[in-house]
């Protein structure tokens, strides 16, 4: 007989994000005159700006003629859409990436998930806490989180980032094979500075370890002195993969394109330390085996979010939705909660108050005034007595539901 995966028996029995759908579900078919707002799950709402829509539409028409058809491409993405991303999103910063160190794919997500199938499924995993659940769960399902017990996974380092610690994760006191980190952040929309990232490719370095690098909001970052790419310091291309998606960058959640750089240097050895192999190697491996490709009309769209028209637009949706998050971060304020983010990333992390836990408040704010939280310890056992909330709603929306909080709050 077939015998299952046990390690999946292990993960609770649906993804967070399901969870929220089921209960705000419930509440709908038993208040349907209620509108409900939604800062909860983080999809856009602006479409797909016009370089975009022209782009797509030019390589629709050329895949209905003959001479212009395009079947099935390069496993690692067309060459226009590599160059096109290191001109753009590498070069200007002084760092050199080789065209076959990129590898486009569906999506952040899909690649934060997989990568980890080319290390050894004994290898320690250290994670920032809260977290975003992928980097989870992905390795749950191959065994290396142990099992889990009351909140936590036995055989995971967690690096608590709290409000007592700003938020920064503190270096582990013991070596760990491989570190999450995502900057800005998701859920807390905090960052860290390169003096802060520097100790971890030293830890790494030190510690012969792989930091996982997840850059997917990298396009929110207002402040000049915080690094967008880990590259941008010095030594982490010895110990780096970074993830980038287009999905909030350019409004791709439905469209499905992002990028992973696996730098050459980049080492893994083997079990009797004889051998150090190449995981540009194996990833290219890998992809060629699991992995057709990214649609090319995926791929023109996303070539055209870097022409001068392309660059301006998508800006002006960037600046839109972090508009939306300034209105959130000073409605909140003033109504007296404690807020963090919202200031180089779309996301705020909002204390709950009174101690009040984040399922609990989800609740509340749901049946209080009809809008739509992430309950902060889905992410994590750190994330309990916060809330996440998204600011990539329509701005009316976003107005209205701070006014329904105000009058919440001012009616308790």
């Amino acid at each position: 007989m077939a015998l299952v995966n046990e390690h999946y028996l292990q993960l609770s029995a649906n993804y967070l994000f399901a969870d929220i759908a089921k209960k705000v579900n419930a509440y709908k078919v038993s208040h349907p005159q209620k509108h409900v707002i939604s800062l909860g799950i983080g999809d856009v709402t602006q479409p797909l700006c016009p370089a975009v829509i022209n782009a797509m539409h030019k390589a629709v028409d050329e895949m209905a003629v003959k001479a212009t058809f395009r079947g099935y491409g390069p496993e690692r993405g067309y060459d226009f859409l590599r160059e096109a991303i290191i001109k753009n999103d590498f070069t200007p910063r002084g760092i050199h990436i080789d065209p076959n160190e990129v590898f486009v794919n569906d999506g952040a997500k899909s690649d934060t998930g997989n990568f980890q199938e080319v290390v050894r499924w004994d290898n320690s995993v250290a994670v920032t806490d809260p977290v975003y659940p992928v980097y989870i769960d992905s390795n749950a399902m191959i065994g290396r989180c142990g099992t889990f017990e009351k909140g936590k996974w036995s055989s995971l380092t967690y690096l608590p980032c709290t409000d007592d610690n700003k938020f920064i994760p503190q270096i582990p006191d013991h070596r760990v094979d491989m570190i999450y980190l995502c900057y800005p952040n998701n859920p807390t929309g905090t960052v860290l500075t390169k003096d802060e990232l520097k100790k971890w490719i030293n830890y790494a370095i030190k510690n012969d370890s792989l930091i996982l690098y997840d850059a997917a909001y990298e396009a929110y970052i207002r402040d000049e002195k915080i690094p967008h790419s880990i590259y941008e310091i010095r030594g982490a291309k010895k110990v780096a993969i970074e993830f980038h998606s287009y999905s909030k960058t350019a409004g791709f959640t439905g469209v499905r394109c992002g990028y992973t750089i696996v730098p050459k240097d980049v080492t893994a050895t083997t079990l009797d330390g004889k051998q150090r192999i190449s995981l540009n190697q194996l990833w290219d491996r890998r992809q060629s085996t699991k992995f057709n490709g990214t649609s090319y009309i995926s791929q023109r769209a996303a070539e055209a979010i870097y022409t001068p028209e392309g660059k301006e637009q998508t800006k002006a949706t960037i600046n839109y939705y972090m508009t939306n998050a300034k209105i959130m971060r000073e409605s909140l304020t003033k109504l007296g909660f404690k807020v963090y983010g919202g200031e180089n990333a779309p996301y705020l992390w909002v204390k709950t108050p009174d101690g009040t836990d984040s399922w609990k408040f989800f609740e509340q704010l749901l049946f209080g005034a009809s809008v739509v939280c992430t309950p902060g310890v889905g992410f994590g056992p750190s994330g309990e007595g916060f809330i996440r909330l998204t600011s990539f709603g329509d701005r009316e929306d976003c107005y209205e539901a701070m006014q329904r909080i105000a009058n919440w709050i001012g009616s308790k």
